[in-house]
């Protein structure tokens, strides 16, 4: 198998950043929460911090933050803030009174929702106290949730980071995906794979405690979600090499993940074109039917998911948008360099925020689409710009063959429901 080249004389990859730091407009990496604890089913997290942080999962989540069975939030009162009482035992009692009440918990992370210089705590050293202490039934681990130091989707890398120390030790030649799908969407790229002769495959995170791959010198990983940076590297500290690629988004981005893996496995041609050409032609329909309404319009991108590059080389090339600014929180070459590489010239480059200048960027441009998260997506429609929540991307399945045409559809709805609208003032 050959890997996909970019078309003669295009690419983004060299192609001047725009890098602002100022004002954001992001969730904060605790939202991350609200997928993980559903991808893996005997785990549970349990956030540090104050009240504000449990508002915000029990808004984000849309239920009482008790009432969810797998996470909760430990709240810091004055006191523990201000160093007058000891938090380091209160933190052992309410983990000892959870997994008392909870037997069927056998990962538990201590999510930190402010630094620890704030909180007056330092998890990771509680986590390996309290590790030892519950071992082997249950193995505790912490990452920073913080949104003074991580963004949206910071939160399902900082987590996985974190795993990677601990996983076993293998020697075993394996493929490992890397990232939190859902369930069925794991299951499609699993059967791609065994059609294609790749039988030895992992996933981290797995569903399960007990299921959790090793990893070595022998094991090669695909990353599935482009902000898994810091993941990669701790992956790579431990011996196991990446295989870049774009990211499968779409019938082109799939078919050229799917194909960078093949060409990892000497899998043969024939081999692959039948395991993917009956999908690849059923994806290529399902986004014809959303392409009409996508076709020459103009789309602006704010930084919200880290999803921004491989999506607007799916929206450009697939669907024939055209893409005005590309915002992404930060932009790794060796993570999203495949799609720059497929992604035309034209399009502003921007990494990090100045939420006022690039809103006074936004409305000089007055994009058909705007993609930029809640926070911002209702003032611009009250200024006429049709938007699409960044957040949706990241809870909707949208990977691989059968998701593409849903893909496309994301980003025509709202251009739909504005036509719609018109129509309906013009009568």
């Amino acid at each position: 198998m050959t890997r996909m080249a970019p078309p003669p004389g295009s690419g983004c990859r060299d192609i001047p950043v725009l890098r602002e730091r100022g004002q954001r407009e992001v969730f904060c990496g605790l939202t991350g929460i609200i997928w993980l604890h559903r991808k893996m089913q005997d785990a549970f997290f349990l956030v540090v911090g104050s009240r504000t942080c449990a508002h915000l999962l029990q808004s984000a989540a849309g239920v009482m933050i008790f009432a969810e069975p797998r996470f909760a939030t430990a709240i810091l009162e004055e006191t523990d803030l201000a160093g007058m009482a000891d938090a380091q035992e209160e933190l052992d009692r309410e983990v000892a009174r959870l997994l008392e009440r909870r037997p069927d918990i056998r990962q538990l992370f201590l999510v930190g929702s402010c630094p620890s210089e704030v909180i007056k705590l330092d998890l990771g050293k509680a986590a390996e106290r309290l590790s030892r202490e519950h071992a082997p039934h249950v193995r505790v681990l912490s990452y920073d949730g913080s949104g003074i130091e991580t963004t949206f989707t910071e939160g399902e890398d900082a987590c996985l980071a974190a795993m990677v120390p601990v996983l076993p030790e293998t020697q075993a030649r394996e493929l490992l995906l890397v990232g939190a799908l859902p369930d069925v969407v794991e299951d499609q790229a699993l059967s791609l794979l065994s059609a294609m002769g790749i039988e030895r495959v992992r996933c981290l995170p797995a569903r399960r405690a007990d299921e959790m791959p090793g990893v070595g010198p022998e094991t090669v990983f695909a990353l599935t979600q482009p902000f898994l940076g810091g993941t990669r590297d701790a992956l790579m500290r431990r011996g196991a090499r990446h295989i870049a690629a774009p990211f499968p988004f779409g019938e082109e981005g799939t078919t050229a993940w799917l194909a960078a893996i093949a060409a990892e496995f000497d899998v043969p041609r024939e081999q692959f074109e039948a395991a993917t050409d009956a999908p690849r032609d059923r994806a290529r329909r399902a986004v014809a039917a959303a392409t009409e309404m996508l076709n020459g319009k103009r789309i602006f991108f704010f930084p919200d998911s880290q999803l921004e590059i491989p999506l607007a080389r799916f929206l450009t090339r697939e669907c024939g948008m055209e893409a005005v600014e590309i915002g992404a929180p930060y932009i790794r070459q060796d993570v999203v360099g495949p799609d720059m590489d497929l992604l035309a010239p034209g399009p502003v480059l921007s990494e990090g925020q100045d939420v006022d200048l690039q809103l006074d960027r936004a409305r000089a441009a007055r994009a058909d689409l705007t993609v930029c998260g809640l926070g911002l997506a209702n003032p611009l429609e009250a200024e006429g710009l049709a938007t699409k929540w960044a957040i949706e991307l990241v809870f909707t399945p949208v990977h691989f063959y059968e998701q593409a045409g849903d893909l496309a559809a994301l980003f025509a709805r709202p251009l739909r429901r504005r036509a719609a609208l018109k129509l309906e003032a013009a009568e």
